[in-house]
């Protein structure tokens, strides 16, 4: 039976859940998408949210589709990098210490070769914005949706990645799962700017990781929760009681990045270093500026030099970003370099932050 083949491929390949859906849209996701939108609750997130009629309905560009075939692939989550207190160091959010995709992306491969070499048609789906993977996942009795908007498997939580393989082949549906999180809020009380506003209901304008892939200016009023993240954020999944036996498992991973090597190294450099990154239009200045907070926050004293100096960097939005953590470094030497830097700088947007600054001094 090829139902049965294509779960024991999953299985194969670590899947911790395999399930099967018709591809019919997802006509409550479209409409809960559009009231999130119309609230101003998605901010400007992209991905599934640019089109949510084609991320909702894979109908719309594959006609052909007949069934959803879902799978939830784990990954075990890193202790070093995201544990250590370690002055001028910074997290990097346990989804993106690695590419665990590489392992979700051979099992949605492999299920579509699968089924290929059966004469059916098939296209994958892996963190594609064409599908909003976690619809299909719950409607395929992999997991349930949690009230931090995370899909929860049983006996992985949230520390999974969801993959799906849209397909012609007539194969036998599964049932949504009877579960929920009950009465647990764990996440909540969890995210460090209280952006899981109810049950379910995530306001990206509040969310530290939107902000932290998301191209532009941090808000001033987020800046100090921002704390030592680089890169994403995932306290409300490690607050997942579901989860908490995959933490137990977590593995030793190298120390945490360095704020000053963040700071000085090259944009090659970075892009090769963390290529499975999302940096809006594959600049690191994303990374540059959230290290600059970071060092704010930090406040070590070697970092001062390297802050004042970025008030002369030629991205706008890398010196506005260091007006803000100048400010945080108590002394003359940081007072008068923010003085000298709002004489010399045209740019509205940096005089604003400089401004914002001098009048925190």
């Amino acid at each position: 039976m090829l139902r049965q083949r294509l779960d024991e491929i999953a299985k194969s390949h670590g899947c911790v859940g395999f399930g099967v859906t018709t591809a019919d849209g997802f006509a409550d996701v479209a409409e809960t998408m559009e009231t999130r939108a119309a609230e101003g609750l998605s901010a400007d997130l992209p991905f599934t949210y640019t089109d949510t009629e084609v991320a909702t309905d894979v109908r719309r560009t594959h006609p052909w589709a007949e069934r959803i075939v879902a799978v939830a692939h784990p990954y075990v989550p890193g202790t070093a990098a995201t544990d250590s207190t370690e002055p001028g160091t910074m997290r990097i959010a346990r989804f993106a210490e690695t590419d665990h995709y590489v392992g979700l992306r051979a099992a949605v491969e492999a299920i579509a070769a699968a089924l290929d070499a059966h004469g059916h048609r098939s296209a994958v789906f892996a963190d594609d914005s064409r599908l909003v993977d976690r619809a299909a996942a719950v409607r395929a009795g992999i997991g349930w949706w949690g009230k931090s908007t995370m899909v929860l498997v049983p006996g992985s939580g949230p520390w999974v990645l969801l993959g799906s393989v849209v397909t012609d082949a007539d194969l036998p549906v599964d049932q949504p799962m009877r579960r929920s999180c009950g009465t647990c809020v764990a996440c909540m009380p969890a995210c460090p700017t209280g952006a899981i506003v109810a049950p379910g209901v995530l306001d990206a304008s509040r969310c530290l990781a939107y902000w932290l892939q998301t191209a532009g200016v941090i808000p001033e009023n987020l800046r100090e929760a921002v704390g030592d993240r680089l890169y994403g954020c995932d306290d409300c999944i490690t607050a997942c009681p579901p989860g908490h036996r995959v933490l137990e498992q977590s593995i030793d991973l190298p120390l945490r990045p360095q704020i000053l090597d963040i700071l000085g190294t090259d944009d090659q450099t970075l892009l090769r270093r963390y290529a499975h990154f999302y940096l809006p239009g594959r600049r690191p200045r994303i990374l540059r500026r959230n290290a600059l907070v970071v060092a704010g926050n930090d406040g070590s004293p070697q970092l001062r030099d390297v802050v004042i100096g970025y008030l002369g960097h030629p991205d706008w939005l890398l010196r506005a970003h260091a007006a803000w953590s100048a400010a945080r470094f108590v002394g003359s030497v940081t007072d008068a370099a923010l003085d000298r830097a709002h004489a010399a700088e045209r740019d509205t947007r940096v005089r604003d932050e400089l401004e914002l600054a001098i009048g925190l001094r």
